[in-house]
């Protein structure tokens, strides 16, 4: 059934996932091996095949909905089992409002396990200071779409390594790079989602 739930994922199959998740549960099976061993496992996958470019976006969204659905019947059964990976806080910059590569990462970071709280658009330094001391994340995430918001992360970034320096920072967006992040003394650089999630992974090791 571990093996069916990981295939109907991949496939993107909402109602299939749902259908052999309680199937899964109706045999006893654990839900934290649901989650690690079928779900989590099945978007490790997608995102190794979107990195390979054997996936695309919109077929990623889709297995990531369907894994959604999934997670949605075994989470309530959970009683504080933790699942969650790690916890991380994400948002686009001060004077930045696009945010699809940043639902993106979210989607992605979320369906491989990770807690994600969402800052959304238009994000200060001082917005995300508050929910790093609020929620307390391993990691905080920028994204950036437009060059001139560029020194609004490199604020945020340097306001969050004085003040909440136990917390890693990665950043992603279109005019950012490796060598940015090296700059501002990021966490990390993130070319694209998949690659988001591995870093993630790395940081919180």
């Amino acid at each position: 059934m571990i093996q069916e739930i990981y295939t109907k994922v991949l496939a993107g199959e909402s109602d299939g996932v749902r259908s052999a998740v309680q199937k899964a549960l109706d045999e006893g099976i654990k839900p934290s091996k649901i989650i690690n061993d079928a779900l989590i496992k099945a978007m490790d996958e997608v995102g190794a095949r979107m990195k390979s470019g054997e996936m695309y976006v919109p077929e990623v969204l889709i297995a990531a909905e369907a894994m959604k659905a999934g997670l949605g019947l075994v989470k309530p059964l959970l009683e504080g089992e933790a699942y969650a990976v790690g916890k991380v806080v994400i948002g686009t910059v001060a004077g930045d409002l696009h945010d699809i590569g940043k639902n993106l990462v979210t989607m992605l970071l979320e369906s491989s396990g990770f807690e994600v709280i969402d800052l959304g658009v238009d994000a200060s330094a001082e917005v995300f200071l508050e929910a790093a001391g609020k929620h307390k994340p391993q990691i905080v995430g920028l994204s950036a779409l437009l060059t001139t918001t560029m020194a609004s992360m490199e604020a945020t970034v340097k306001a969050l390594r004085e003040k909440a320096p136990g917390i890693k920072t990665m950043i992603g967006g279109a005019p950012v790079s490796q060598q940015f992040a090296d700059e501002i003394g990021a966490g990390g650089y993130a070319p694209d989602g998949a690659s988001a999630v591995d870093l993630a992974k790395k940081l919180i090791q």
